[in-house]
């Protein structure tokens, strides 16, 4: 599996990069998978289902299934977060897995970079950002930019920084 990043602070449109950027590349025949880093509080389950009275009960996973979809769900209970490398191995084989978040990674990524949000460039301090998507020009000295809404261009990219073996 191929792996990049999506590094961006928060409002600058990474999730929305990645829902049109998505279909894009399957319509080019790559298969995709994503890992997401989200807030702490975050949570998938809500009270009241099943699933939520196990894990609340003090269940150390909870695996629901169905017809459509599975999900499995670990209980961290105070032990750290897992690295990037241990959740990337709970994936099935794709050909190109995208990272949204975890922007202090060691591996190769894109920065998404929106004016209005009015937040610095990352690119400057992280060596491993080889092309911008942004809504404006970056800077003199920038990486590899792309428009924002070029989602073609932003396609060609992924796969360039995702080497040959796509």
């Amino acid at each position: 599996m191929r792996i990049i990043g999506l590094a961006g602070w928060s409002g600058a449109g990474k999730t929305t990069l990645l829902t049109r950027l998505i279909p894009c590349l399957i319509g080019r025949g790559i298969s995709v998978s994503t890992v997401k880093h989200a807030h702490h509080a975050f949570d998938v389950d809500q009270p009241g289902k099943d699933s939520f009275s196990h894990r609340q009960a003090g269940a150390a996973q909870v695996l629901v299934s169905s017809a459509n979809r599975w999900a499995l769900m670990t209980e961290l209970r105070g032990a750290p977060e897992p690295p990037l490398e241990e959740l990337l191995a709970q994936l099935s084989p794709v050909d190109l897995v995208i990272v949204e978040g975890f922007k202090r990674e060691v591996l190769p990524k894109i920065e998404v970079h929106r004016a209005e949000a009015g937040k610095p460039w990352l690119y400057p301090d992280d060596p491993l950002i080889h092309a911008v998507a942004a809504d404006v020009a970056p800077p003199e000295g920038a990486p590899f930019a792309v428009a924002l809404d070029d989602i073609e261009a932003i396609a060609d990219a992924a796969l360039r920084l995702a080497g040959d073996r796509l």
